[in-house]
């Protein structure tokens, strides 16, 4: 009973991930009508309507920009990062996030034709396309149960038809209630009960302990068998924000550290979001936000004049002198020799240069990218181990998509995918009879969560994911991806422990208690003898389950 009742509210569980994903949706949306503002509800929003977003608004439908500009957060769809820079002719997709600027834009598609739409109607579907397991323990006591009673009135029958004789009907009957009512006893389908649950219970627990949080049992019966585990790369192997990753000089009278001062100088008046992870570098007491992790503290200095370049950078003074911080287009607009070549080693590993020149030189230039996670590489060594195949899907182009699974280990890389490949390449991979884990952190990442066999959500990643997803690694840890495939594999080997021992006390014990042995040895075992032999094999199930608390994952 308390089985059917925790499979019945994991089942309620599964509307969750869907509401989270209707709560992404703006609820308004500030449409030009009749020359004037007005909010309206986002259901009334229909095609060709101008709307007006602000500064850290979301997008209400999908639609093209017809006046303005922003850097618009996407990582719901794409995955990455990195706010995307938009102008006008641009797409902009619903639910997305507008970052610093302002700007118009016509809808194109509002309410069910929407990408967010379709994702939400992508989760459902494959939410609805898992089938319910049924338990080992339930198919064999659906069938041990009929046969132990049939195997009770064979004994009483066998004891009257054969024991009246030499013994007198009323001995013969005193025994065959006897091994009938011993037969009903021991064969008490207790131990076979206790079998699966407690296992998982105990698994479960363990797992929380570990950071793993398990949904439901058929997940964690599930992962033992994955044999192909498919990751998201922002978020999962990567740590999902931009830091600096690479500093590199070109000036002798500058040092690194000067470098830095300057640039995060300008960067801090600045709007675009990469200017945060040069900021962050430079005040980061603790080398939070360095991959060195060394201790960094770098002192700011006063910008005057400061000026944003559209498209292509910022410049300042301090000190007296102008600086310019941006991209190559903003060199070559001050006519100042520089290599570009220097950079494509870098922007092929899908890393983003800030160079900082003045207008007599370029002194150096520093690496912006999503770090990977310290531990990716171990947990994809571990993986590996244990015959697991790893395949990364993500929205980068291909060349930085390949350089970031060589250096982790990844086996196959699937580059430029939406939503809807992630969930196309699942498909894919289970009609080709593999059995898929898929780990992502992201919105776009929710179909494909639920359409694998089993979900992993990162615990930092968004509600919708953790909703999707049959299993949540506390702390976005890939590394504890690995202690839950052990686990799974410890738990299922604990329920096939317990069932052995179920049937062992079945198999010896309801011929001894039928008589089968009173003709040869004269044993015959009484009701209370089979009641304490019951109560034995519920305990030696529990005990064995409880072992597994003390496994080292």
């Amino acid at each position: 009973a308390l089985g059917k009742y925790l499979e019945a509210k994991s089942k309620l569980k599964t509307g969750d991930a869907i509401e989270k994903l209707l709560n992404l949706q703006a609820k308004t949306a500030l449409v030009i009508q009749n020359g004037k503002e007005m909010e309206i509800p986002v259901n009334e929003v229909k095609h060709g309507d101008l709307i007006i977003v602000k500064p850290g608004a979301k997008i209400p439908v999908d639609g093209v920009i017809t006046e303005g500009g922003s850097f618009i957060d996407e990582s719901m769809v794409t995955g990455e990062p990195m706010p995307a820079q938009k102008k006008v002719g641009d797409n902009v997709v619903a639910a997305t996030i507008n970052t610093t600027g302002s700007f118009t834009f016509k809808a194109t598609k509002v309410g069910s034709e929407t990408l967010l739409a379709h994702i939400i109607k992508m989760v459902e579907e494959a939410q609805g396309s898992k089938a319910p397991i049924q338990a080992l323990a339930d198919k064999i006591s659906s069938i041990f149960v009929p046969i132990v009673l049939i195997v009770s009135f064979i004994a009483l029958g066998a004891w009257l038809l054969f024991g009246t004789g030499p013994l007198g009907f009323s001995q013969a009957l005193s025994y065959g209630l006897v091994s009938f009512v011993g037969v009903l006893v021991i064969a008490c389908p207790c131990a076979l009960g206790l079998a699966t649950p407690t296992a998982i219970i105990v698994g479960v627990g363990k797992g929380a302990r570990e950071g793993i949080l398990i949904k439901d049992a058929a997940t964690l019966e599930k992962l033992h068998k994955v044999d192909t585990v498919i990751v998201d790369k922002t978020g999962t192997i990567t740590i999902g924000k931009p830091t600096l990753v690479d500093l590199v000089s070109l000036s002798i009278n500058t040092k690194n550290e000067e470098i830095i001062s300057i640039l995060a100088s300008l960067e801090k008046k600045s709007e675009h979001p990469i200017a945060h992870a040069i900021v962050n570098y430079a005040q980061d007491p603790e080398g939070k936000g360095t991959s060195s992790g060394a201790r960094k503290n770098i002192p700011l200095k006063n910008v005057f004049n400061f000026e944003s370049i559209q498209g292509k950078g910022i410049k300042g003074t301090i000190d007296g002198k102008e600086y310019f911080a941006g991209n190559a287009k903003l060199i070559e607009d001050l006519k100042l020799p520089f290599d570009n070549l220097k950079l494509e080693q870098y922007t092929a590993q899908g890393k983003t240069p800030i160079i900082l020149a003045t207008k007599e030189k370029v002194l150096g230039f520093v690496m912006v990218a999503d770090e990977i996670k310290t531990e990716s590489k171990q947990a994809v060594l571990d993986l590996h181990k244990l015959g697991i195949k790893i395949v990364m899907l993500t929205g980068d182009d291909e060349k930085a998509a390949k350089y970031m699974a060589s250096l982790v280990g990844i086996d196959d890389i699937v580059a430029h995918v939406l939503p809807a490949d992630k969930l196309l390449k699942i498909k894919e991979l289970q009609e080709k009879g593999h059995i898929v884990a898929m780990a992502g952190d992201g919105v776009n990442d929710a179909p494909a969560l639920a359409q694998a066999d089993v979900g992993i959500a990162m615990g930092t990643g968004t509600d919708v994911a953790i909703e999707s997803a049959g299993i949540t690694l506390l702390g976005g840890d890939i590394s504890k991806l690995v202690k839950a495939i052990k686990l799974s594999k410890i738990t299922m080997r604990g329920i096939k422990q317990n069932l052995f021992w179920a049937f062992i006390y079945n198999i010896v014990g309801i011929p001894l208690a039928a008589g089968l042995f009173y003709p040869i040895f004269g044993w015959l075992l009484s009701p209370v003898f089979a009641g304490f032999a019951m109560a034995m094999s519920s305990v030696s199930v529990v005990g064995n389950s409880l072992r597994i608390k003390s496994k080292k994952l």
